[in-house]
C-alpha cells in the first residue's frame, strides 16, 4: 500500500509560480513511477507531467518549458514546479504513483488557483 499526500497548492496571480509536493510513504519509493495529474471543474482528469519507467520525463503540451517535475528520493517526494502561471491552469492537481503494471494509487489532491 502506498499513501500519497500533496501540499503546496493556493491561490496566485497570474504569471506566478508555486512548487506542489508529494510525500509518500508505505513502498519503496525509488521503485514507484510518479506522476501528476489536475482536473478543472467540468473536465476530465489529464496528465500534467510524468515520470517514465526509464526515468526520463513527459509534459503535457500546455505546460512545456512553464513546468518542471523532479523527485527527492532521500526524502521520498517528488515535486512540480510551476512557474508563469495562467488562469487555465486553475485545477485540482494529483499527484499518482504507479507500482508495476497493476497498482495505480492516487493522493487527495491540491486546489491550485491562479487569478487574472
Amino acid at each position: 500500500q502506498v499513501q500519497l499526500a500533496e501540499s503546496g497548492g493556493g491561490l496566485v496571480q497570474a504569471g506566478g509560480s508555486l512548487r506542489l509536493s508529494c510525500a509518500t510513504s508505505g513502498s519503496l519509493f525509488s521503485a514507484l513511477v510518479m506522476g501528476w495529474y489536475r482536473q478543472a471543474p467540468g473536465k476530465q482528469r489529464e496528465l500534467v507531467a510524468r515520470f517514465t519507467s526509464g526515468g526520463r520525463t513527459n509534459y503535457a503540451d500546455s505546460v512545456k518549458g512553464r513546468f518542471t517535475i523532479s523527485r527527492d528520493n532521500a526524502k521520498n517526494t517528488v515535486y512540480l514546479q510551476m512557474n508563469s502561471l495562467k488562469p487555465e491552469d486553475t485545477a485540482v492537481y494529483y499527484c499518482n504513483a504507479l507500482m508495476g503494471s497493476t497498482h495505480v494509487y492516487w493522493g487527495q489532491g491540491t486546489q491550485v488557483t491562479v487569478s487574472t
